[in-house]
């Protein structure tokens, strides 16, 4: 696939802004985890909402950084050339799909084989950078 300038500074920009976003949010993310520190005395109630509040907080974190690293792959692909093609099959990646998740690295129908299991790939990623989308 190849790019018009113009479209390769769209998506670059998109990516650079989403990238910015992803770590302002595990900064603040790890800010809260540091801040949230337990109590000496707590009460079971309050030890269950503070296990419950970390789990929250790891998981967000996870995803931020999953999102940003397949964010940092997508720029490198546009450096590289090979933006806007799939992974796995090599065919370009429909632009609707392009502009909804400028970092994925799937086609279509690449991801649901994916997701179906059949075809090669991490399916925790896609699946979790579709959810911060």
């Amino acid at each position: 696939m190849t790019l018009t300038p113009q479209a390769r500074n769209q998506y670059e920009t998109s990516l650079l802004q989403r990238q910015r976003e992803l770590e302002q949010g595990l900064t603040h993310t790890v800010k809260q985890a540091l801040e949230s520190a337990p109590e000496e005395a707590q009460d079971i109630g309050d030890q269950a909402v503070f296990s419950y509040q970390k789990e929250m907080l790891f998981t967000q974190g996870t995803r931020h950084h999953v999102q940003l690293s397949q964010v940092r792959k997508a720029l490198q692909r546009i450096a590289d050339g090979s933006f806007g093609l799939c992974l796995h099959c090599s065919s370009p990646i429909d632009s609707k799909r392009l502009q909804a998740l400028p970092w994925t690295s799937s086609c279509i129908e690449c991801q649901e084989r994916i997701e179906k299991g059949e075809g090669k790939g991490d399916i925790s990623d896609i699946r979790n950078a579709n959810a911060g989308a």
